[in-house]
């Protein structure tokens, strides 16, 4: 028996289609049911769905009136705020292709993003970092944009393009993955698969507005399912999460495994009466997390695994099905494989997990690159370069990268781009990254690097800093006599972290 799930495949998307208009479908049937409640100690600023969709087409109309065309690129440089979803939503409703990004990164990384990508405009709130250009939209026009009269919904073929998102690739440069408008369609296969999603649910997601997994998990999800989407204030510390999910009756919680971890450390009891459970993604949960929250509040945490190509399409179900420390099952309308040398790996055995090619939550390609995105495929599967096993119930063992990617905090990170960075920096000769584990279930970005002698570590970390975004900058440097090289003259990531542990204290 092969590694393949194969049950049939999700119904077909209906056409003509918008990816906002699916989203917001709600505003029609419950327009005074509240839709967000950014939530914190002092009370909550509360959105209905109908100011929601007032603001978004408001948006739209404001975008149409700059002379952008359906098609025209919306890059987002917003903190935060909820600009950063009503831009989203607006541009989307406007058939404009959105483009968010992670409002750390730095002006070198913003301006590679500005010279491939040649964005129409730019959205910009002046807190975010961001290069001069002549094409930006501020923060206070942009929000004038949510009171003016409603566009009308920019209908079409839903395989369309319809948003790009920036993801670190193993050529250490940001790649942009190009999605349709049907990748909205596509991720109702999570409602039952891992959300357990209803319209009555209270949906809290501990992260920043302006990421994407609280865009889709957070925000899009819950208002797709006509459900209300709770998001914590900002500068809200994850110890105080538990009380505001209480006041406010979270029925579900999202969250990386470390704010999990964070919460553990502060309470070693919650009351939490309204959550039915807890959803994990972006990294792998540490079964210890797992149980210490099970047995801190009554409740489960369901893990999922998903990738930026494809959003999440494994996961734990709601029903309890997952076994040991299984990621879970793929979801009811996918096509999911486990792929060896010669295709198709018999159960059991180790593989990579794939995905085929008619998923309608895969992306279109990455774009401007097709050379790129056909590498990714092998036959009539797109190939997620993650190792896996597919037992006997579906269930896929997750056994670690097939390259060298980094995780931090929840984002994949490639160690390339760290290198490239580092070995400008003057007095650096080599330089490899890793991700290495200091306490257990804790894991930070390592570099280790050659040159002449060791250098100040505060030197090191002020450069990085003014080179890369937080989450991709190393927490550890590790001067050595050599890098670990193979007989090819290539580095070996592998051999850093062991490095680590053996060196002098």
């Amino acid at each position: 028996m092969t590694s393949v799930f194969d049950h049939g495949g999700f119904k077909p998307c209906p056409a003509p289609f918008n990816m906002a208009a699916h989203v917001l479908a709600h505003a029609n049937l419950t327009p005074d049911k509240l839709a967000l409640q950014i939530v914190g100690p002092e009370g909550s600023h509360d959105w209905t769905y109908a100011a929601l969709k007032s603001a978004v087409l408001g948006t739209a109309t404001g975008l149409q009136t700059l002379g952008l065309e359906p098609g025209a690129r919306v890059l987002l440089r917003l903190s935060n705020t909820v600009d950063f979803p009503l831009a989203y939503l607006g541009a989307l409703a406007a058939g404009m292709v959105p483009v968010p990004t992670s409002a750390s990164l730095t002006d070198r990384e913003v301006a590679h993003i500005l010279s491939t990508l040649r964005p129409d405009v730019v959205l910009h709130d002046p807190d975010v970092v961001c290069p001069l250009i002549p094409n930006a939209i501020n923060l206070e026009t942009l929000r004038a944009m949510q009171s003016l009269p409603a566009a009308d919904w920019h209908m079409g073929d839903p395989n369309r393009l319809g948003y790009i998102i920036y993801t670190s690739g193993t050529s250490g440069t940001p790649r942009a993955v190009a999605h349709a408008h049907r990748a909205i369609w596509a991720r109702q296969m999570m409602f039952e698969g891992w959300y357990g999603l209803r319209e009555q649910d209270r949906v809290m997601h501990a992260g920043a507005l302006n990421w994407t997994y609280t865009l889709g998990t957070g925000l899009m999800d819950p208002w797709t399912a006509g459900a209300t989407a709770l998001i914590p204030a900002s500068g809200t510390a994850p110890a105080e999460l538990p009380a505001l999910m209480k006041r406010h009756g979270a029925s579900i919680f999202a969250a990386a495994p470390g704010i999990y971890r964070q919460i553990l450390r502060h309470h070693d009891k919650l009351d939490l009466p309204d959550l039915r459970h807890g959803l994990s993604a972006g990294e792998k949960l540490p079964s210890r997390v797992s149980r210490a929250w099970q047995t801190t509040t009554g409740s489960r945490i369901l893990e999922a695994y998903g990738i930026s190509e494809c959003s999440t399409f494994i996961s734990q179900a709601p029903d309890g099905s997952a076994q040991n420390d299984a990621l879970g099952r793929p979801q009811n309308g996918r096509r999911i494989a486990i792929i060896g040398p010669d295709g198709p790996a018999p159960r059991n055995t180790e593989g990579t997990i794939a995905v085929r090619r008619d998923d309608p939550g895969l992306m279109l390609g990455y774009l401007d690159a097709p050379e790129a995105t056909a590498a990714k495929f092998q036959g009539d599967w797109f190939m997620t370069g993650d190792q896996g096993a597919m037992d006997a119930h579906d269930q896929i063992i997750y056994l670690g990268r097939a390259d060298d990617m980094m995780n931090a905090g929840g984002f994949r990170v490639s160690p390339i781009e760290v290198e490239q960075v580092l070995l400008e920096m003057p007095g650096i000769t080599g330089a490899g990254c890793a991700q290495i584990e200091v306490s257990p279930d804790v894991h930070v970005i390592a570099a280790f690097y050659t040159g002449p002698a060791a250098l100040d570590d505060a030197a090191l970390h002020l450069y990085a800093g003014s080179k890369l975004a937080r989450y991709k900058q190393p927490r550890l440097y590790v001067h050595l006599p050599a890098l670990p090289m193979g007989a090819n003259g290539k580095l070996q990531r592998r051999a850093l972290a062991p490095l680590y542990e053996v060196r002098p204290k």
